[in-house]
């Protein structure tokens, strides 16, 4: 196994090989299955940092947040959400292509593995699969956050569970102090969705890179990089 700059970048050398890394972790012994508790983000340029399409507008973007997303709930019908939650909107905004502090995952290792391959413009280039443990990140989260998981009995949150404790952008920045970040799944807006086993991160703070936050806690993800 060949490791470089960071011990947590690992790369890869053969098919083998990149079975074993997206499934470490994974067996739970008590069920007889695999249970991975990894989130999963694949993506076809291995220096691609983990910018969210709101920080790629660059400029004061965590100041144009607030309008981007005032002015979606303005124009977008009121049938467009299941329910009128802070929650529920950053999530269908995410889906429509609007610019937002979210960064799409997957529970699937193989889907991250598309992702990762799929762009036939870039097979000279490395690929990456992303995987965070979201269990171990969680841990991290004010105490109110955790209690709340293990009151449901839940590893990832739901936009139900996070309306409950965070009703808007005020709420969210809060938690910047905290450097928070959570992992939660997405209504069942489309079949695309579900079939891709999709789910999503945010950060407290709109203008902290989740790479930033990874360094600081090496215990809690793997970067595999696919060779070109």
């Amino acid at each position: 196994m060949k490791k470089s700059g960071s011990v947590n970048e690992i790369h890869i050398n053969s098919w083998d090989q990149l079975q074993t890394e997206l499934f470490a972790e994974s067996w739970n012994s008590d069920l007889g299955r695999f249970r991975s508790r990894f989130a999963f983000r694949g993506l076809s340029d291995a220096r691609y940092a983990l910018k969210t399409t709101l920080m790629r507008l660059g400029g004061p973007y965590g100041q144009l947040e607030r309008h981007l997303m005032r002015n979606f709930k303005k124009y977008a019908h009121r049938s467009t959400v299941e329910a009128d939650s802070f929650w529920h909107w950053m999530s269908r905004a995410q889906h429509y292509g609007l610019p937002t502090r979210l960064l799409d995952w997957t529970y699937s290792p193989f889907v991250a593995m598309h992702f990762a391959t799929a762009n036939i413009c870039k097979f000279d280039l490395d690929g990456v699969i992303w995987a965070v443990n979201y269990i171990k990140t969680h841990q991290l989260l004010p105490k109110a956050l955790r209690h709340k998981l293990e009151a449901e009995g839940a590893n990832v949150f739901t936009v139900e569970m996070l309306s409950e404790e965070i009703r808007n952008l005020n709420e969210l920045s809060h938690l910047s102090r905290d450097n928070a970040v959570i992992f939660f799944e997405p209504p069942s807006m489309e079949e695309r969705i579900v079939n891709q086993f999709a789910f999503f991160s945010v950060v407290s703070n709109p203008e902290r890179l989740l790479c930033d936050f990874l360094r600081e806690h090496p215990e809690i993800w793997r970067k595999i990089i696919i060779p070109a």
